[in-house]
């Protein structure tokens, strides 16, 4: 997961770590993620939209069976239309990282983050390197605020207990 986020959103390990252990408050104010957030090139991805739908429509199912039985995640899409049009939304600006974090809560943090990579991965196939890579940097950069939002309600449920 680490190796996604370096390698993707062009932060060093040392510089993912802290990043890793912030609040999501602490994350979405900070100025690496709007950093992250303003290099997507919003542009391509609404022009290449046609494209990602496609992708996911294809990997999504796979992927969701692979939540389901290997990973045990009791709650996930029972189609690829709900996740294409959120994906959609938000490039639209229609859609906020705090409303994916909501729905991404009941997931486990271990799921979630071996998650990342084969969800980054779905789009390996995308002949167009430079599409390859803006979708790839965008779905990475929609997974860190979940990752940091799992890592956070787990250390609070550890101070509860």
């Amino acid at each position: 997961m680490q190796e996604v986020f370096t390698q993707h959103l062009n932060l060093s390990a040392a510089e993912l770590e802290p990043i890793l252990a912030l609040s999501l408050t602490d994350l979405l104010n900070s100025a690496q993620i709007k950093d992250v957030l303003n290099s997507l090139d919003v542009q391509t991805l609404k022009e290449t939209l046609p494209t990602a739908a496609g992708v996911l429509a294809e990997r999504l199912p796979p992927f969701y069976n692979w939540l389901k039985n290997e990973l045990g995640v009791a709650r996930v899409p029972n189609s690829p239309d709900h996740t294409t049009k959120w994906v959609i939304g938000f490039v639209n600006n229609q859609e906020s990282l705090t409303r994916l974090v909501e729905l991404h809560r009941p997931v486990p943090r271990p799921a979630l983050e071996r998650s990342v990579a084969p969800l980054v991965a779905a789009f390996d196939g995308v002949e167009d390197q430079q599409i390859r890579q803006k979708w790839q940097k965008a779905v990475a950069a929609l997974c860190l605020p979940l990752v940091v939002a799992a890592r956070e309600q787990e250390r609070s449920h550890l101070v509860e207990a």
